[in-house]
């Protein structure tokens, strides 16, 4: 039995997804032919509260595509300092879209008003970057999948309006964040001018995300797609799964919150374990003592059959997902008990 915990992006395709998948209607989506694909793009939107979406092939380009339409050359954009557009994004800000960022150190990546204010650029002063955009991240994958609440969004989202400043939403893991707060996800549309949605994380689904925004930005990111080449011909079947996704596998993620938080209480009463991070959803980050590296535990492991991430020198992350079951976790605790590096 081969587990692992490197990422919720390791799923394979149940087999509902797949009847889904092969029984798709499809046609050429670059010309607006693939029925799946609106059907997805609607479905997202109003999900969302919000009237366009675009389907793309990953969730770095819907965030960056996010981040080019709401940004203009030498602009800048205000984030967590960890946040994966700026971390984990392959330098695509300066790259694609010819910005600067102001990085925030947040509470657990949560960033808040008394942060940004202060280092908004003076539009006024030719010496400064124009600050356009607030992006957030819901939930951060960096700080163990922290989140944010609405009511946190709205102070955020006001207060950029009155500064007219642009919002966009890194939601990879929204739904997450919502198994949460309980909260209605049609009310996040009303606060941003682009959220982003992964299908192929906690959801399940093979390939997909989806850029949810404001009608009159849809054709500009329609044409952005097409110059990063996520424009998709009969891209129905991997919408499918999309929707099959979103129609089955919202509700069991909080399995998945409860096998963290039982992973995360488990590596609490570790000797060579030296703290972990609060598990709010699905992802579990650890560091070990001092004289242990994470290479040296990730590759213990790994001989256990339970594959992880290294995060850092002495940080390692687990993240649980679909194909993760109770046999496993029963296993992993057992290995993780029996583990020793003296």
């Amino acid at each position: 039995m081969i587990i692992d915990l490197r990422s919720d992006t390791v799923t394979q395709p149940t087999p509902g997804m797949k009847e889904a998948m092969f029984a798709a209607e499809v046609g050429d989506d670059v010309f607006g032919e693939d029925p799946a694909v609106k059907k997805l793009e609607k479905k997202c939107a109003s999900l969302l509260g919000m009237e366009a979406a675009v389907f793309c092939p990953s969730g770095t380009m819907t965030n960056q595509i996010g981040i080019k339409i709401l940004t203009q050359p030498y602009d800048e954009v205000i984030c967590y300092k960890g946040s994966h557009i700026y971390k984990y994004e392959g330098g695509g800000l300066g790259g694609n879209s010819n910005i600067g960022t102001k990085l925030l150190q947040g509470d657990r990546g949560r960033i808040s008003i008394d942060e940004i204010a202060p280092v908004i650029g003076n539009i006024n002063d030719v010496h400064q970057a124009r600050t356009s955009t607030i992006a957030l991240e819901n939930t951060v994958v960096r700080e163990a999948g922290s989140y944010y609440k609405i009511d946190q969004i709205k102070i955020i989202s006001e207060f950029s309006r009155t500064k007219g400043i642009h919002m966009h939403m890194d939601g990879a893991r929204l739904f997450n964040a919502l198994t949460e707060t309980k909260e209605n996800p049609s009310d996040f549309g009303k606060y941003f001018d682009t959220i982003s949605i992964c299908l192929s994380k906690g959801l399940g689904a093979p390939v997909g995300s989806v850029l949810v925004c404001k009608k009159d930005l849809e054709l500009k990111a329609r044409r952005i797609r097409k110059v990063f080449g996520g424009a998709m011909r009969q891209a129905g079947y991997l919408a499918a799964a999309g929707i099959y996704a979103l129609d089955n596998n919202i509700a069991r993620l909080k399995e998945d919150h409860q096998r963290a938080r039982t992973l995360g209480k488990t590596l609490e009463s570790l000797a060579w374990v030296k703290s972990v991070m609060p598990v709010d959803t699905n992802i579990v980050i650890f560091e070990v003592v001092n004289g242990l590296t994470a290479e040296k535990c990730v590759t213990t492991l790994g001989e256990h059959s339970i594959k992880s991430l290294a995060f850092s020198a002495a940080e390692i992350r687990l993240v649980t997902h679909l194909d993760f079951t109770d046999a496993m976790l029963d296993k992993t605790i057992t290995v993780l008990k029996k583990l020793s590096f003296t």
